[in-house]
């Protein structure tokens, strides 16, 4: 049972690729075609997603505040 999906690495990909995987997740789970064997593995995925995006912003804004500052 190999229905698992194969996810880059969030290292890997951009801000807006990111961004763009999250909103995919949360169409499947408000539309119910999450399969329930996957929610695990997709929630912990959006979770991953989440803290590089979280991760991104803060560093960009601490670049930001150092060029201006």
């Amino acid at each position: 049972m190999d229905n698992q999906p194969k996810f880059t690495p969030v290292a890997d990909i951009t801000y807006n690729h990111a961004v763009a995987e999250l909103e995919e997740i949360i169409r499947k789970m408000q539309s119910d075609a999450l399969d329930i064997d996957l929610l695990a593995t997709y929630t912990r995925r959006a979770t991953e997603l989440l803290a590089e995006c979280r991760r991104r912003l803060t560093a960009t804004d601490e670049e930001l505040k150092s060029i201006i500052g």
